[in-house]
């Protein structure tokens, strides 16, 4: 399924870990810039990076950086490719909704945000609660 890469693949998630300006943060760094190629020049291989990290970890720190990281990225670069994808898993996958649901729009098409905020889920972005029993 993944990443053909391991090392880049737990390099990655250990970044997300690592506080930033750090000794372990600058030598991770280099995970950060080889996703954004990914990203760049792979949907696909993309795609399957998301969905991977987000089935090993959903921490705060994973959500954020794939949400206004590697997925919003992906959607404004490729969007016409993964969008229908992306919905999909959100409507089967209500942890994905939630992810989904920190995305801004940054350089997407009207269409693909269209999309994206038909079937994202922005409660606990932005100061959107989530509901009782989701807290």
């Amino acid at each position: 399924m993944i990443v053909g890469n391991a090392t880049l693949f737990g390099a990655w998630l250990e970044f997300q870990r690592v506080r930033r300006g750090t000794p372990e943060y600058e030598a991770l760094f280099w995970a950060f810039e080889e996703a954004d190629e990914l990203c760049r020049n792979d949907p696909e291989g993309t795609w399957d990076f998301i969905l991977a990290a987000w089935k090993l970890d959903q921490s705060k720190a994973v959500a954020q950086n794939l949400s206004a990281g590697l997925l919003e990225d992906l959607l404004a670069r490729h969007g016409e490719v993964v969008i229908d994808r992306v919905v999909a898993e959100a409507r089967s996958n209500h942890s994905f909704a939630l992810l989904l649901g920190g995305v801004w729009k940054s350089q997407m098409t009207e269409a693909v945000w269209s999309k994206v905020q038909a079937a994202w889920d922005r409660r606990g972005w932005d100061g959107n609660p989530l509901s009782s029993s989701e807290s």
